[in-house]
């Protein structure tokens, strides 16, 4: 039995709209048989969440066949077209957004360049984060622009998540090692400041210390502590440069020694002279 169609949409109510991200309307759907969209193109981001029925997404010349628990992404000036099954019809909500981060945030969602689709099973999230931005926009509140872009960013969050846990084909073997060095260069070059630990990093990464440490220096050549010292020491080297108004002590603290001379010492044996006598000679140059 086919459902009654419906149509809602709400729009950002705020005057002006941020640059770097901006929501600008959402909506829910419940489409006719055989209803069709486009080909077209829009000057906007838009994301569909199918939550029942059945449809055809095509762009790029490439039509996918998506059910329940797909989500589609039509980008900017790019031809698309989609329609909905003639005898199941689709469900839907969707998100019209924009701004300069947007391709970044995409591309951290698994839905990069040449990625439209992600598969989220049954999971709900999806949906329903499409269904708070809507819910924002509706009560018109002050700060529904805000939320709205909270909100979005937790459905991109959601749709990293269940696309990860629906993966097709798990991590080949032979990539392992070379996730795990990604991920320890990840947590080392963001982390180098604060006074972390390989223990502590382990338990984050959820390996075994000792088997992160050996299997780090096998594939990077070495020790995650050699890594994080030698990252310590080349921030160090630029602020010594930079940062003149900095004592030594203030920039060995600030990229993770709390010994200073311990921070001297090291730097010496990298660069063949003291901070005192590095700063010295790149000021002069």
């Amino acid at each position: 039995m086919n459902k009654t169609p419906t149509y809602r949409v709400a729009s950002n109510p705020a005057r002006t709209l941020p640059q770097s991200l901006a929501v600008l309307f959402a909506g829910e759907s419940q489409t006719r048989p055989a209803h069709r969209v486009g080909p077209k193109v829009v000057d906007y981001y838009l994301l569909h969440h199918v939550i029942s029925g059945r449809g055809v997404f095509e762009s790029d010349g490439l039509a996918q066949p998506l059910g329940p628990g797909h989500t589609f992404l039509i980008r900017p000036k790019r031809l698309f077209s989609y329609a909905s099954d003639a005898g199941e019809p689709w469900r839907y909500r969707w998100v019209a957004f924009s701004g300069d981060r947007v391709d970044a945030l995409l591309a951290e969602a698994g839905l990069g360049a040449d990625r439209l689709v992600v598969d989220t099973g049954a999971a709900r999230a999806p949906g329903d984060r499409c269904r708070d931005i809507y819910d924002a926009f509706r009560a018109r509140a002050p700060s529904a622009s805000l939320e709205a872009a909270g909100q979005l960013h937790l459905l991109l969050a959601a749709l990293t998540a269940a696309g990860a846990d629906r993966a097709e084909q798990p991590p080949k073997p032979d990539t392992h090692g070379e996730e795990l060095v990604r991920q320890v260069i990840g947590y080392l070059s963001t982390q180098y400041a604060e006074p972390l630990t390989i223990e502590a990093m382990a338990e984050t990464l959820g390996y075994n210390r000792a088997y992160l440490s050996r299997l780090f220096k096998r594939h990077a050549g070495v020790t995650p502590i050699a890594f994080l010292t030698r990252i310590r020491i080349d921030r160090a080297k630029r602020l010594l440069r930079e940062r003149p108004e900095l004592t030594v002590e203030q920039v060995a603290s600030s990229v993770g020694f709390q010994d200073s001379l311990y921070f001297s010492k090291q730097f010496r044996r990298a660069f063949g002279a003291t901070p005192t006598g590095y700063r010295a000679d790149a000021l002069r140059s």
